[in-house]
């Protein structure tokens, strides 16, 4: 099977090569603007399914597979930083609060008129962190290409008091247990030898 992560996350491209399954990655062409008053929940979803959607129309006979990550604090979208000074203003405004992941999946296998959707939802308790912690971690780690300023797979462990939900790895920007049950539902079992 032709299958598409619509997505040049080489995050997401870590997670989805587990899997062990035959992919290419492409990339979508999305306007990631969040749209007036839209839920962090309801963008990610949108935004999966823009990204999926994009690449179906050029390749029909494909299984895509797109993703979308949204972080907020009560209920504020926060962006992917892009910079020190950005992700060091995010990592003090989550110091000692919960930040609410939001992950979607959107998989469309057009040949076939089928499509799947979910978001799978993921908190983070954040660890009360100084101002030298935090530079400390920005320069260690720069993870200015991350919703909510960090790598839960590297050293951004260190800043969390406690995480809460069901798939790990939708922290990591993939839900991979909700991915593997869709994928499934279209006829791609993970296991079948």
């Amino acid at each position: 099977m032709n299958i598409i992560l619509a997505s040049t996350s080489p995050y997401r491209r870590r997670l989805l090569e587990r899997l062990q399954l035959p992919f290419r990655c492409v990339s979508p062409e999305t306007d990631e603007t969040p749209l007036p008053d839209e839920a962090p929940a309801a963008l990610a979803v949108r935004l999966a399914r823009a990204k999926a959607e994009s690449i179906a129309r050029l390749e029909p006979g494909a299984l895509i597979i797109g993703s979308d990550q949204v972080a907020s604090i009560e209920g504020s979208i926060m962006g992917k930083p892009g910079n020190f000074n950005s992700a060091s203003a995010q990592l003090r405004n989550s110091s000692g609060r919960e930040v609410v992941f939001y992950t979607a999946i959107a998989l469309i296998a057009p040949n076939r008129d089928q499509e799947r959707f979910h978001v799978e939802r993921f908190c983070v308790r954040f660890r009360a962190l100084s101002d030298s912690q935090i530079a400390n971690y920005l320069h260690r780690e720069q993870p200015y290409d991350c919703a909510g300023s960090f790598k839960v797979e590297g050293l951004g462990i260190a800043l969390f008091e406690s995480l809460i939900g069901d798939d790990p790895t939708s922290l990591e920007g993939l839900p991979l247990i909700k991915l593997t049950a869709l994928l499934g539902e279209l006829g791609v079992d993970i296991l079948h030898a």
